[in-house]
């Protein structure tokens, strides 16, 4: 199990590298983004840290306001 725990935190430091990368691309605040998703800036700072785990939902929203395909958030 512990195993299985780790691996969920590189996916989650990994997904919020390319959420804040994908971020500074198109020069937004957290704010901005946060806006522009229809999300409280404290979750999208949660998940810039690796702290929240975003749902299908969620991860569709945000690849919207970031101009880019859910896909292109995941890790490789």
């Amino acid at each position: 199990m512990g195993k299985r725990s780790s691996k969920k935190d590189l996916i989650l430091v990994e997904f919020a590298k390319k959420v804040r990368q994908r971020r500074y691309e198109l020069g937004l605040t957290q704010e901005a983004l946060a806006e522009k998703a229809n999300f409280h800036v404290n979750y999208v700072g949660g998940l810039e840290r690796a702290e929240r785990n975003p749902s299908l939902t969620t991860m569709i929203a945000l690849s919207q306001a970031l101009e880019t395909s859910p896909k292109n958030l995941l890790p490789d």
